[in-house]
């Protein structure tokens, strides 16, 4: 299993770690290496527990350093990535647009979601291999609903021709950046001191007692 890198180097202004996640064969590996390496093979390869790229870039004049977990989708490797989930800030819900299956379960992704993440986290739902349209059984309209069900942004890509490839991620770094600011600035803003009126009849109970008293 890959080691997590260093941040030793201040080279950015942001670090933002994602995770990809969804059934094994959905094109999670060919996403993250289209982007992060701008390459694509037909070769299927089998990812093992999880591995990892780096990719820096440049969002409204900050450098962001994009962490991007890959996981395994086998069922035998799910108690390896379910660590993984806490320190995701953004994570990336793939399925196969050609696979009636890994769309469906994509409503037990979500479960594992909700049971490990943060409850902040970000999420996408990506329909991937939109460049076998030929072969298609989800179609555009069935994703946008069940993103829409979840209240999450969604998008299809493809990893082969790089359709929407860089708006995914680019999209996702953006809405965690924006959340990190929101939250920094909310943290550093000075509380707010209310001065209550004090009860009328509160007050002139007070000034009788004190009339009184000077009286004596």
């Amino acid at each position: 299993m890959a080691a997590p890198p260093s941040r030793s180097r201040g080279d950015y202004d942001h670090l933002i770690k994602l995770l990809l996640i969804g059934d094994s064969g959905v094109g999670k590996s060919c996403l993250l290496l289209r982007f992060s390496d701008d390459t694509f093979t037909t070769s299927f390869i089998t990812t093992i527990g999880i591995d990892f790229k780096v990719r820096t870039v440049e969002l409204d004049g900050k450098r962001v350093k994009l962490q991007i977990w890959d996981t395994a989708g086998q069922e035998r490797f799910r108690t390896i990535t379910t660590a993984y989930y806490r320190g995701a800030m953004g994570i990336l819900l793939v399925y196969d647009v050609t696979d009636e299956s890994s769309f469906n379960n994509i409503r037990n992704w979500i479960r594992n979601i909700e049971q490990h993440a943060s409850d902040n986290v970000n999420k996408i739902l990506v329909g991937n291999k939109v460049d076998m349209d030929a072969k298609r059984v989800v179609s555009t309209a069935q994703g946008q609903k069940l993103a829409d069900e979840y209240g999450i942004k969604f998008f299809e890509t493809s990893a082969k021709t790089n359709q929407n490839v860089e708006q995914v991620f680019f999209t996702m770094a953006r809405d965690i950046k924006q959340r990190l600011t929101e939250t920094v600035a909310a943290a550093t803003e000075p509380p707010t001191i209310q001065i209550s009126r004090p009860d009328p009849d509160q007050a002139g109970t007070a000034s009788s007692r004190w009339s009184s008293c000077c009286n004596t």
